[in-house]
């Protein structure tokens, strides 16, 4: 269930993806479109490497987007658990000037990226990070690049349709992204504190304010935006529209965290390290640290289970 999206918010869609990336970025999508030959459609660069301009010190957070799963891979194995679960999530790392650069990337097939940015899809897993800036680092044709941009702006109208009956009537855009972020995360196993949610919004203020008012044509309810006047933009959502937005949201968040889970033990199959990087990613959002005995180690899907719900228990994921 895809809407229609107006030139203007494609126009804001395509000037942010069109950002340049750093050289050792560069190299890593390089390395991947190399890794998947010519199933590759789109390599798509998104997340906190890309907000802050800086790669060092950090995981790239990538996305390969290929024509057919059963192209991208050797064994029929990975490609079902693709299709299955989707996306399959593995690490990369390459020598890039004078130091390693390291990558946490996924593979999506086109099909799938489409179809989880859309109103259909009803866990915000897709739309919630890709409503957010991405830039697209290679595509194979102008026809690919293009499906590309409309599959970002129909995320940001998803997220828009999902988020905006949580609020009051009168809100500002800053308080509607803020929101999303907040219920996004919450509907996965995914932790982060109020500031750096507030960082989110603070990276591309101009592309949030752009994308949201070009996006209010495309929006199944009325909202109109005031400029000058205190909240800046104004819903007419019925109330019953609201309680049910409201309730979607509480079991997207039961859903997520049982999603998140399974993505985790699949994790520990496809992803290097993944157990390492699990806490390593808690722990610099939540100051959460938790201590992985040597004998857990050696099984990480036990230790996966094990220590979610000990994070849990510590408000981790809260």
């Amino acid at each position: 269930m895809s809407m229609a999206v107006p030139e203007t918010m494609l126009r804001v869609i395509r000037r942010k993806a069109s950002q340049p990336a750093a050289a050792a970025v560069a190299a890593l999508a390089e390395t991947m479109h190399v890794r998947y030959g010519d199933c590759v459609q789109a390599i798509l660069f998104y997340g906190s490497c890309l907000r802050s301009g800086d790669d060092r010190g950090g995981m790239v957070d990538l996305y390969a987007i290929v024509d057919r799963y059963r192209h991208a891979y050797r064994s029929w194995g990975w490609a079902f658990l693709n299709k299955l679960l989707p996306p399959n999530v593995f690490y990369l790392e390459i020598p890039a000037e004078d130091r390693v650069v390291r990558a946490k990337y996924a593979v999506l097939s086109l099909a799938d990226f489409e179809s989880g940015v859309s109103r259909a899809w009803f866990h915000s897993y897709l739309w919630g990070r890709f409503a957010q800036p991405t830039a697209l680092l290679y595509a194979r044709s102008p026809e690919a690049a293009e499906r590309v941009h409309e599959a970002l702006s129909q995320a940001v109208l998803t997220f828009l349709t999902r988020v905006i009956p949580c609020l009051p009537a009168r809100f500002g855009v800053k308080d509607l992204w803020l929101k999303g972020f907040s219920l996004s995360y919450r509907a996965e196993l995914r932790a982060e504190r109020p500031e750096k949610l507030a960082g989110l919004f603070q990276a591309s203020p101009d592309y949030y304010d752009d994308v949201t008012a070009a996006a209010l044509p495309a929006l199944p309810f009325p909202v109109e935006r005031r400029e000058g006047e205190v909240g800046g933009y104004v819903s007419r959502i019925p109330p019953a529209r609201r309680m049910i937005c409201l309730a979607g949201w509480k079991l997207r968040s039961l859903q997520g965290k049982v999603l998140s889970l399974l993505r985790l033990l699949k994790g520990a199959f496809t992803f290097t390290g993944g157990l390492d990087y699990l806490l390593w990613k808690i722990e610099r959002h939540t100051g959460v640290a938790v201590e992985v005995p040597p004998g857990l180690r050696r099984h990480p899907i036990l230790a996966i289970c094990v220590l979610s719900w000990r994070l849990y228990r510590q408000g981790a994921f809260r």
